[in-house]
């Protein structure tokens, strides 16, 4: 069937084999008699409320046979007295609308399907990301309902340039994305890149949502760790992106914005730096920053410190190991590492009425225990505690696991080469940085490579935001014009 027929029986025989009706217990079929003629909808139990239903099916049950329009188009617009109503002719096109929860209605003798939206989508309540908390701001989150995030985006942006443009990507799954931009700011060429690589797609579902995109989207260098896409769950930061020009792709069932291009600079900003004046952001963004780097080379130092213990000053001599050392300090710095995701991985897989008790037995057998084994030197259960408290001072995971990546590899290096392969470590993690490029093909270090002095700056400290206050001159004429206009 290339279009829908007019006579109903066949619309039904068709659309009952390829719905698989008799197997699937949420698809539902109900069969009524609209104005004389044999009628019937399509839809998904669990989508459509009874009280919808009901109110629907009560209104169409009164039209008499006299006041049965001739054409389809007609009969929308006199009887369905929803907002979001379209007419439908390709089976495809039904049936993707039916599965996604929309109610279709067919009527003997129309050669055309009536497709209400009328859906509700079970979804939870709009709260605060457990992972973006603010100090002070707003306490709004994404969820998992695409059309919720828009209208949080809408919220914030009320501007007719903001575009939302929908797509279904995925042979089997056919999720909806949503592309969001400024029409005037953003980047023409990587939009109509992005857009016609999505269009494009062949992918038989997006089961892991945005990562799936990504992979799609930047599938060349994909062993540089250094994320290429900013992913945030709150929508002050999204649309505050969007308006500088970036593009914000949001998909259904994911509480997440993907947010491109984002150089390192945007990759370790948040929205803690812009709820507090200049002078207190510039310092949360300078503190992060610098925990950042340190998180990348306080280990390997360590390590490099107990190679050379003359090299270290004498007021420095307290970091050196004093007990005696069982195991390499540097094997003892990968176990810990290891160690630690294998915490966090167990920390999510808890249940939360266990948390407790199992933080404390952890903290005592992997803490006091393993030192008094000698498994592990006091110094370095300090020096690995800091970093992987301090990889939690920025929010972006992605961010997070590619400096562990690359300190692992400096620690490698220094603990064979000892200091020229500390310092190949760094060369190597810059030269990857270096070479890593941005969704548009911009530098990953702009605006520090290419150098521009003014983007830098606002980048490295939290500018005011700029506005124009009107002067004590105009406010005096304004106030005097108006008031010589009341005399």
């Amino acid at each position: 069937m290339n279009v829908v027929s007019r006579k109903i029986e066949e619309n039904i025989g068709y659309f009952d084999k390829r719905m698989n009706l008799d197997k699937s217990f949420d698809l539902i079929r109900r069969t009524i008699v609209i104005g004389g003629r044999q009628a019937c909808f399509y839809f998904i139990d669990g989508f459509c409320k009874d009280e919808v239903m009901q109110k629907m099916l009560d209104s169409l049950k009164t039209i008499q046979p006299e006041q049965m329009p001739e054409r389809v188009h007609e009969f929308s617009h006199k009887y369905i007295s929803y907002i979001e109503v379209d007419l439908l002719k390709e089976p495809q096109k039904i049936e993707t609308n039916i599965l996604s929860g929309v109610l279709c209605l067919f009527i003997d003798g129309y050669d055309a399907v009536i497709a209400i939206d009328c859906r509700t989508y079970p979804a939870r309540s709009v709260d605060e990301p457990d992972k973006d908390k603010v100090l002070r701001g707003s306490r709004d989150g994404f969820v998992e309902t695409i059309v919720f995030n828009t209208a949080l985006i809408r919220r914030r942006i009320r501007d007719p340039k903001l575009v939302m443009e929908i797509m279904q990507i995925g042979t089997t799954s056919k999720t909806d994305v949503v592309i969001s931009y400024m029409e005037d700011r953003v980047n023409e060429k990587l939009l109509e890149k992005v857009r016609t690589l999505l269009k494009n797609l062949n992918v038989d579902a997006i089961t892991m949502n945005q990562e799936s995109l990504s992979e799609c989207i930047y599938h060349n260098r994909w062993y540089n760790p250094f994320p290429k896409f900013k992913y945030t769950e709150r929508p002050d930061t999204t649309a505050a992106s969007i308006l500088e020009g970036r593009i914000a792709i949001l998909t259904d069932t994911s509480p997440a914005a993907m947010v491109f291009p984002m150089s390192i600079f945007g990759m370790v900003e948040e929205a803690n730096d812009y709820y507090f004046p200049p002078i207190t952001g510039s310092y949360l963004r300078f503190t992060r920053t610098l925990i950042t780097i340190l998180t990348l080379i306080v280990t390997p130092l360590y390590v490099l410190a107990t190679q050379y213990p003359q090299m270290v000053p004498a007021s420095l001599q307290f970091v050196l190991v004093k007990d005696v050392i069982n195991l390499p300090v540097v094997i003892q710095l990968f176990v810990l590492e290891f160690a630690i995701d294998g915490l966090r991985l167990a920390a999510i897989n808890t249940p939360s009425m266990l948390t407790t008790p199992l933080s404390v037995i952890a903290g005592l057998v992997v803490g006091d225990y393993a030192v008094q084994s000698g498994w592990f030197n006091a110094e370095t259960m300090l020096y690995m505690a800091f970093v992987a408290i301090a990889n939690y001072t920025q929010s972006s995971y992605e961010l997070g696991y590619a400096l562990k990546f690359m300190r692992l590899i400096i620690l490698f290096f220094t603990g064979i080469f000892k200091f020229w392969g500390f310092v190949g470590g760094i060369l190597l993690t810059l030269i990857i940085i270096l070479c890593n490029r941005t969704v548009s093909g911009e530098s990953y270090l702009y605006p520090l490579i290419p150098f521009n002095l003014r983007q830098l700056c606002r980048r490295v400290f939290r500018y005011p935001i700029e506005c124009q206050v009107p002067s004590e001159k105009s406010n005096g004429e304004s106030s005097g014009n108006l008031s010589n206009k009341r005399k």
